[in-house]
């Protein structure tokens, strides 16, 4: 299809290509240059000579390739099993991950404290052992477990991907289960590894939320970042710190969309309907590759049932005897607030991220319009900026232009935060359809702000929707990236939640996460709903 010059042919096309460049000029680029140019000479010296710091680097490099290798292990057996294996219940955990993908990200590190903290249900109720696993261990267990299920989505769909007749073909040449894999399976399967670890890797750089809960004392700089700006009110250094992580960050972004572009090619040749096929890889694989399924099923179930228990618990590891009076504290107008703000202010994010991510990759992938690498590199760039250097940033800027409206730089923080998921999805969603459809439309006198509202938007409304409910929930468990932004008058339940975790009030702070879930789960589950109810009456 032939690009069609938008200027001429759309004016209200023109005049949101002018807004999104503002847009990201404003709240990406502009925050950015301020916490670079906040980071002084003295501040990268203290940094660097700082045993402290160069510790926190290391254990930065360590978590890192540590959890990001064993959730991606992780995540691909799971994978394997699910598409290769008889596992007797298949289709039911095949879910499994993906509903503790919808799950707001601090149930991880919170459940990981009651289940195997040193008073633990596991470590101190049922063996009795009087350990801590905090530090690094408790790290790994609560980012593997966090981060598995997006390993396991790309390497699903790898598989799934994979020709079954080359199987096949070697199996009918006398190759046992063993061979095929080595020489078939896992050659094909490379490029979904190698994309789930530089994304997880990612993920993991900028993860604050178990490291502040379980690491202890074992220091990374995403927790440093946020350390040397409450506790000792050093932005500079906080700086030089987000500076450091965020290089790392960008380096891998830039290698997993090189990837992704080198396989572009070849996924569009191979694409087709997910399968789940009722396969073999010996009876032997099959009993332990369903073994390790149901134990990471499990290991996901049993945090749910952990924050369950812990909301209706009078003493967590102590009285277990069943009261209401957590339910009710988190009801209260102390912490309701913040439940009515999380919920408020990711929804307004959420439609305001999809709004952009869906004119941005119109405008993109579309139309001819200048800059147009710019903006799909600065529609992206978000998900290589870890969330305590946005933070910092977009309150550095605040500051330097005197803004202080906290309810409006929280959400600003969480729309630039989840962007680029929403991009991606939406992106997706456009690329399936023919682009002869832009031309139809053309050549009946459509400009390209019509077609783009009238064919477009409603052929693809359930990718964006999924966007937007995938921002949705990432927003109302975010911590990292608002930290530095909540006030007294605009607090939000995930930091309420991190608060009275830290403060040892397990029962309050389980509540919470409860109310925060089983909200999230019920706009998940409504907005399905409605959208499957919808697709049913457009057929």
């Amino acid at each position: 299809m032939k690009k069609i010059d938008f200027r001429k042919n759309s004016r209200s096309l023109l005049a949101i290509w002018l807004l999104l460049l503002g847009f990201f000029a404003l709240f990406v680029a502009f925050p950015l240059v301020c916490v670079l140019i906040s980071a002084r000479p003295e501040d990268f010296k203290a940094v660097f000579s700082s045993h402290i710091f160069r510790q926190a680097m290391r254990n930065t490099l360590l978590e890192c390739i540590a959890s990001s290798s064993l959730s991606v292990l992780t995540g691909y057996i799971f994978a394997y099993a699910i598409i290769k294996a008889r596992v007797p219940g298949k289709k039911f955990f095949a879910s499994i991950p993906l509903i503790h993908l919808m799950t707001p990200p601090f149930v991880g590190g919170l459940s990981f404290i009651l289940l195997i903290g040193r008073q633990g249900f596991i470590t101190k109720t049922l063996l009795g052992l009087d350990i801590s696993l905090y530090g690094f261990p408790g790290l790994l267990i609560a980012q593997t477990l966090s981060f598995f299920p997006l390993s396991y989505l790309i390497c699903l769909q790898n598989l799934s991907a994979i020709n079954p007749n080359l199987e096949e073909a070697a199996r009918s040449l006398g190759a046992n289960n063993k061979k095929i894999f080595f020489t078939i399976t896992l050659p094909l399967s490379i490029p979904g590894i190698l994309s789930s670890f530089l994304f997880i890797a990612v993920n993991v750089l900028s993860d604050f939320g178990n490291p502040l809960i379980v690491a202890g004392r074992f220091r990374v700089l995403a927790v440093e970042i946020y350390n040397q700006l409450t506790g000792w009110l050093n932005s500079g250094k906080s700086a030089v710190l987000g500076i450091i992580l965020v290089i790392p960050s960008v380096i891998l972004f830039l290698l997993q969309n090189r990837l992704l572009k080198k396989q572009g090619s070849k996924i569009a040749i191979n694409t087709g309907k997910l399968t789940i096929r009722d396969s073999s890889s010996g009876r032997l694989a099959d009993f332990f590759l369903s073994a390790f399924v149901y134990f990471i099923s499990l290991c996901v179930l049993l945090q749910f049932i952990a924050i369950i228990a812990g909301s209706f618990q009078k003493l967590w590891g102590i009285n277990m005897q069943l009261t209401f009076e957590h339910i009710k504290v988190a009801l209260s107008g102390r912490y309701s607030k913040g439940i009515i703000n999380s919920v408020l202010y990711s929804i307004v994010s959420a439609a305001l991220g999809t709004a952009i991510a869906s004119f941005t990759s119109y405008i993109v992938h579309r139309t001819d319009a200048p800059l147009r690498k710019t903006l799909d590199s600065f529609a992206q760039l978000p998900s290589a900026i870890p969330g305590t250097l946005l933070g910092l940033s977009i309150l550095t800027a605040s500051q330097k232009v005197s803004f202080k409206n906290s309810s409006a730089l929280i959400i600003i923080a969480m729309t630039v935060a989840f962007l680029p998921f929403s991009y991606r999805i939406v992106s997706q969603s456009y690329s399936l359809l023919r682009k002869s459809l832009d031309d139809g439309a053309r050549s009946l006198g459509a400009n390209q702000f019509f077609t783009f509202v009238s064919i477009i938007i409603p052929l693809s409304k359930t990718g964006i929707f999924s966007g937007f409910l995938y921002a949705f929930i990432r927003g109302a468990g975010t911590l990292s990236a608002v930290i530095f932004l909540v006030s007294f008058n605009t607090p939000l339940a995930s930091i309420n939640i991190v608060n009275l975790a830290e403060q040892g009030d397990w029962g309050n702070s389980a509540a919470l996460a409860l109310l925060l879930t089983c909200i999230t789960f019920t706009i998940l589950a409504l907005g399905t709903f409605i959208t499957k109810k919808r697709l049913k009456i457009m057929r």
